[in-house]
C-alpha cells in the first residue's frame, strides 16, 4: 500500500513539473528585469541602457524595464541593487564614478560592504569627453592657451564638475597639477552633464569636462569651444579636435566607462545568461548604431571573471589618485 501511494506522489509530482525541459520558477528570467540607472533619463547611462533594454526584452523573452534611482552620488542606486539580493532580476548601469570612485571615497557613507555585496556583471561601452570651454569672455581656443591664460590668471580660472569627488574633478585637477600647478577654482552643478552645458553657454563656467555626446551639438554650432577630447583617438566626427594626449597631457583624462552590475547575491546563472544576453545585443546592429553614433567605443568583457579583474585593476588605480590628489569634497 506504501509503495503504491509513493507511485502515485511521484506521479503527481512529475505532472505539476510538467515535460523535460520545461522552464522551472527558479529559470531566469521568469519575470520582469529592472536595470537600476543613478542617473536622470536622457543622460548618458540612460541612453545605454535603453538602448540595451529594448533588445534584452525580446532577447530574454521578458519586459526589461529602465528605473532612474539618483543620489549620493551612486549610494541611492547602489542601495537598490543591494536590496534586490537574490532575486537575480534587478541590475544596475553604472559608470566609473558611481561604482568605482564612490565606493572609495565614500564607503562611510555606505550601509553596505560594496566590493562584497555588487558585483560586476560585464563592461559595456567607454564614453569620450571633451575639455570644453565657454565663448563668453574666455579667449583660450586650445590647451597650450588654457594653461597660459590660468597661470598669468592665478585663481580666476573657474571649471564645473557635476559632483565633489567625480572623476571630471579629478581630472582638472590631475591637469592643473601636470601643468605646473595651476590655480583653479571648482565650481559645483549636481544636475549633470546637460546642466554643466548650460552654465557653459552662459559663462558662469569657464571650461569642463563633458561627455562628448552631451556637448557635440554645441561644438558643432560655435556656441561652445573642444580643447581637447579624452578618448583612445580623435573622434571621426571632430577630426579637427586634438586629444588630450596629443595636447601634451598623456595619461590625463577618464575615457568614462559604463558596466553593467548585480547584487553579489544572485544566482550564478542570472549573471552569466545576463552576460550572455547583453554580448548578443552589443553586436545586434540596431544597438551598435544606437551607441556609436553617439561616440561610444564598444567595450564589452567576455566573461564575469574578466569584469571582475577589470574592475578591480580599475579600483586599484582610483585608490592611488584618490590618494594623491587630495580634493575639497565640500562643494
Amino acid at each position: 500500500m506504501k509503495t503504491s501511494i509513493s507511485i502515485l506522489l511521484a506521479a503527481a509530482c512529475l505532472a505539476v513539473a510538467g515535460p523535460a525541459g520545461a522552464q522551472s520558477p527558479e529559470k531566469f528570467p521568469n519575470h520582469t528585469v529592472r536595470i537600476v540607472v543613478p542617473f536622470g533619463p536622457g543622460g548618458t547611462t540612460d541612453t545605454v541602457a535603453r538602448a540595451l533594454a529594448q533588445d534584452l526584452s525580446v532577447r530574454l523573452g521578458q519586459s526589461v524595464v529602465v528605473e532612474s534611482r539618483t543620489g549620493a552620488d551612486g549610494i541611492v542606486a547602489l542601495q537598490e541593487l543591494v536590496r534586490s539580493g537574490a532575486d537575480g532580476h534587478t541590475f544596475m548601469l553604472g559608470n566609473v564614478t558611481t561604482n568605482a570612485i564612490t565606493p572609495i571615497l565614500f564607503a562611510g557613507k555606505m550601509t553596505f560592504d560594496y566590493e562584497r555585496e555588487v558585483v560586476p556583471v560585464m563592461r559595456l561601452v567607454d564614453v569620450p569627453a571633451f575639455l570644453v570651454a565657454t565663448t563668453k569672455n574666455f579667449p583660450p581656443n586650445t590647451v597650450a592657451e588654457f594653461v597660459d591664460y590660468a597661470r598669468r590668471l592665478p585663481g580666476r580660472v573657474n571649471y564645473g564638475i557635476t559632483g565633489a569627488g567625480s572623476y571630471p574633478h579629478y581630472d582638472m585637477a590631475v591637469l592643473a597639477r601636470r601643468a605646473g600647478n595651476l590655480q583653479l577654482a571648482a565650481i559645483p552643478n549636481k544636475g549633470g552633464a546637460s546642466a554643466m552645458v548650460n552654465d557653459l553657454l552662459v559663462g558662469t563656467v569657464q571650461l569642463s569636462f563633458v561627455n562628448a555626446a552631451t556637448a557635440a551639438g554645441n561644438v558643432q554650432g560655435g556656441t561652445l569651444k573642444a580643447l581637447a577630447v579624452v578618448n583612445h583617438k580623435r573622434l571621426p566626427a571632430f577630426p579637427e579636435v586634438p586629444t588630450l594626449a596629443e595636447a601634451g597631457y598623456p595619461g590625463v583624462g577618464t575615457i568614462a566607462w559604463q558596466a553593467l552590475f548585480a547584487s553579489a547575491k544572485a544566482p550564478k546563472e542570472a549573471l552569466e545568461r545576463m552576460q550572455e544576453a547583453t554580448a548578443q545585443a552589443l553586436k545586434t546592429p540596431a544597438v551598435v548604431q544606437a551607441l556609436e553614433t553617439q561616440g561610444f567605443t564598444m567595450m564589452p568583457t567576455s566573461s564575469l571573471a574578466e569584469t571582475r579583474a577589470w574592475l578591480a585593476e580599475d579600483m586599484e588605480n582610483w585608490r592611488k589618485t584618490i590618494q594623491d590628489i587630495k580634493l575639497d569634497l565640500q562643494n
